[in-house]
């Protein structure tokens, strides 16, 4: 049995959640709160398996209610809610939320969430999970950004074992000038040397690994420009 506890302020939304939890054979629901002092309270006596809550209640809400529901009771934090803002998504899961849930989620959906909950899966709406995505690609997308063109020209080089001289020699710059970029580099990817430059450009996605040589073989790609 999955013990459930249901905190929401709206009564009616409360009752029906209680009662649709009800009709699953592997659901027990030991309590039910109004606003955020009672589920702290329901769920240190109770010690459920999962709670299901509303995110905008009378306070303790939000992160704060759920660091503390997790703290009262080491429950499983199930956000069921109409919010789904960054400002509302990313604070709950800081705060240690399993799921985030919107309240027109399909009942078949929710009993499927109540369970991977239950079990430690993170759980998260199609359009949370859709907005997650879009800020990873945007966070990946600025550190590519962080580099100029030139300097991400300067370091596939030099992952390829290229000196400074020679460097500059398919740049057409001069020494110095590679110099100065690779200062940049360092100070932007916030590495001392040449190596720790290339290997953490590689763990941020500015250079894929595959196009790094191996470090026992001679690098017979030497790339020549022609102007």
């Amino acid at each position: 049995m999955i013990r459930l506890i249901v905190v929401d302020d709206h009564p009616v939304v409360r009752d029906g959640l209680t009662g649709m939890l009800a009709t699953q054979p592997d659901f027990d629901i030991v309590g039910e709160a109004a606003d955020g002092t009672e589920a702290i309270t329901v769920a240190s006596r109770t010690t459920p398996d999962v709670v299901i809550t509303d995110l905008r209640m009378p306070p303790p809400s939000g992160d704060d209610l759920i660091r503390r529901l997790g703290s009262a009771c080491g429950a499983r934090i199930l956000v069921l809610t109409t919010f789904d803002s960054d400002e509302d998504v990313m604070p709950a899961l800081d705060a240690g939320a399993t799921g985030y849930l919107l309240k027109d989620t399909p009942r078949a959906e929710l009993f499927r969430a109540v369970r991977a909950a239950a079990a430690g899966e993170s759980v998260l709406s199609p359009s949370v999970a859709a907005r997650l995505i879009q800020q990873v690609r945007e966070r990946r997308q600025t550190e590519q950004d962080a580099l100029s063109e030139r300097e991400r020209e300067v370091l596939s080089l030099v992952s390829h074992g290229h000196t400074n001289r020679s460097v500059a020699a398919e740049l057409f710059i001069s020494e110095a000038t590679v110099k100065t970029h690779l200062q940049h580099i360092f100070a932007k990817l916030e590495v001392n040397d040449r190596a720790a430059a290339v290997a953490e450009a590689i763990n941020r996605g500015l250079l894929l690994s595959n196009d790094v040589p191996s470090p026992d073989l001679p690098d017979t790609a030497h790339r020549r420009r022609s102007r």
